[in-house]
């Protein structure tokens, strides 16, 4: 068998498509006993020059399966070059001793390659991330082609099939219907009102400023010395009031240090307020 060799400038989709279509398309098909000879020879012996084959003989069908993605608004060149990818991964693990060809078995390859590029790429926010999310992006964009916002009892039915809890379904549609939006204004934006809906208006973080994070750590160190200071001037005693009656995590009642200090509750509600007079004067000065 010849060898199918094609000019430089046809060899990548991106280059020049339709030459590219045009020829992967006059390739010859493998006959099953040509392919399982080829296959063969890679499996057993690495041989490039069947793998080089194998694949050439196979691009015609990525450009098929790419096409059925078309509605995604990626270029289908940079799908046909994942599928290729795709391919050759499939032309690698191919076993010839399964009984399959090599299309049956390289469909999953190629998709894979292409739902990658495509999770990667039809937003900039990536919509899915696990296995079950991105089953349930394809499947329910297929789904949502001929249908407008689903039900209750639609989203019901989706979740059902695919296995997710319904919620997953209803997230994942407001994922499929929503858009990318530029997060500043554009320069050249002419209509007024639009601009001012740029989410740089109303995602702004006032608790960020530098200038009052600067401000508010300033006042708590000022606050705590001032605190810090005052507390050393009280006597031994009423420092332990406040510390008992304040800051303990099982605070002691009035009672409690009466006893503790062999006085009244009265005395020690006046000690206690004494102190905290004392406190209130210092900070404020």
């Amino acid at each position: 068998m010849s060898k199918t060799l094609l000019p430089v400038d046809q060899m990548v989709p991106g280059a020049n498509l339709a030459a590219y279509v045009q020829a992967v398309g006059s390739i010859p098909l493998l006959t099953p006993e040509r392919e399982k000879e080829l296959a063969e020879e890679l499996y057993y012996n690495d041989s490039l020059e069947a793998a080089r084959q194998l694949v050439m003989s196979h691009l015609r069908f990525v450009v098929h399966i790419a096409r059925s993605y078309s509605g995604y608004g990626l270029a289908e060149a940079d799908l046909i070059q994942e599928g290729n990818v795709g391919l050759m991964k499939a032309v690698k693990r191919f076993n010839p001793e399964k009984g399959v060809r090599l299309v049956s078995f390289a469909v999953h390859w190629i998709k894979a390659e292409m739902h990658e590029f495509i999770l990667r790429n039809w937003r900039i926010v990536k919509v899915a991330t696990t296995k079950a999310q991105r089953k349930l992006f394809f499947n329910l964009r297929s789904a949502k082609k001929n249908l407008a916002w689903l039900s209750a009892e639609e989203a019901q039915a989706v979740a059902n099939d695919l296995g997710v809890d319904i919620v997953e379904v209803q997230r994942m549609e407001g994922r499929l219907t929503s858009r990318d939006v530029a997060f500043d204004s554009p320069l050249d934006q002419d209509d007024d009102d639009a601009a001012w809906q740029a989410p740089q208006y109303y995602l702004e973080d006032q608790r960020s400023d530098p200038a009052l994070a600067v401000e508010s750590d300033d006042w708590q160190e000022n606050s705590e010395g001032q605190l810090y200071l005052a507390l050393a001037d009280l006597d031994e005693r009423s420092r332990d009031i406040l510390a008992q009656r304040w800051l303990a995590d099982e605070k002691a009642t009035l009672h409690e240090l009466a006893a503790k200090y062999e006085v009244s509750a009265e005395r020690i509600r006046q000690l206690e307020q004494n102190a905290m007079k004392k406190l209130r004067t210092a900070i404020a000065a």
